[in-house]
């Protein structure tokens, strides 16, 4: 196997059709229950917990032996991780590419921290799937996927802030903020990959015009759009008419967001990655 795409489950994906892949589970943890975030993890069931838990919940990062067996044998590994700033996931995956190419010295592991989490990471396993699919070498991978990870960018709309304050994420103050009287946050992931609040709205059309005023603020022109959602579609489709519609865009998904990224989104959040230039 010449070339093949890791990454933690913060992507949202399981598979990619045309590239070998696999995902890396990271694990939720709610009082006493764990749920690994993995194909067979009952999302329903994980909310369920969550919204009758009132005790700490976290989240654990996969392990180095987890990298290892998902590396597996290939000769070149691009491998995508949720934001260092926010998980030990990237730390764990570099510490698996030393160990890996220490025992396999013609090999080669690459690890990309997102300095994101969910639909950009999306975006950034996309593209490391189209310049393979072109047939090019790893030198060049290398390098157009350096440049395009500066063409990317996330925004996230949260009714709630519990679980991201709960694991010092964001400031109990701030998190208080959301979820009283129908206010929202909208934020973005900084150049550092922490969140980074920008306002507060109250109603799904101040989300909708802010994420609109935003988009035109960082010079988005209509790249690619991946929009993943907890228990929110319709919002999620709102959204993706609204950019199509203002900025002309041919491709903007949504989709319901996995374990570890419903989390940290909680009921009713957003997570936009996008394209830019």
């Amino acid at each position: 196997m010449k070339f093949k795409i890791v990454s933690d489950s913060s992507s949202d994906l399981l598979t990619l059709p045309q590239v070998p892949f696999a995902s890396v589970p990271l694990h939720i943890i709610v009082g006493s229950r764990e749920f690994i975030d993995d194909a067979a993890v009952d999302l329903e069931l994980l909310e369920k917990t969550l919204s009758a838990h009132k005790g700490p919940s976290g989240t654990a990062c996969p392990g180095v032996d987890d990298w290892l067996r998902a590396f597996g044998e290939a000769e070149n590994v691009f491998c995508v991780t949720i934001t260092s700033a926010l998980s030990g996931s990237y730390n764990s995956a570099m510490s698996a590419k030393r160990e890996y190419e220490e025992q396999f010295p013609d090999r080669f592991v690459h690890i990309i921290d997102s300095l994101s989490t969910g639909p950009e990471m999306a975006l950034i396993i996309e593209k490391l799937q189209e310049l393979i699919l072109s047939g090019k070498e790893r030198e060049d991978i290398l390098r157009e996927i350096t440049a395009y990870t500066q063409r990317t960018h996330l925004f996230f709309s949260l009714e709630t802030l519990r679980n991201l304050a709960n694991n010092g994420r964001v400031s109990p103050a701030v998190a208080k903020l959301a979820g009283i009287l129908g206010i929202r946050v909208v934020g973005q992931a900084s150049p550092q990959g922490e969140l980074q609040l920008l306002n507060k709205c109250r109603g799904e059309q101040c989300v909708l015009s802010n994420i609109l005023k935003y988009l035109r603020e960082m010079g988005y022109q209509g790249g690619k759009v991946l929009i993943s959602h907890n228990a929110n579609e319709k919002m999620a489709s709102a959204l993706a008419d609204s950019i199509r519609e203002n900025f002309h865009a041919p491709d903007v998904r949504f989709y319901p967001a996995r374990a570890l990224c419903s989390f940290y989104a909680e009921k009713g959040g957003l997570l936009i990655g996008l394209e830019l230039g």
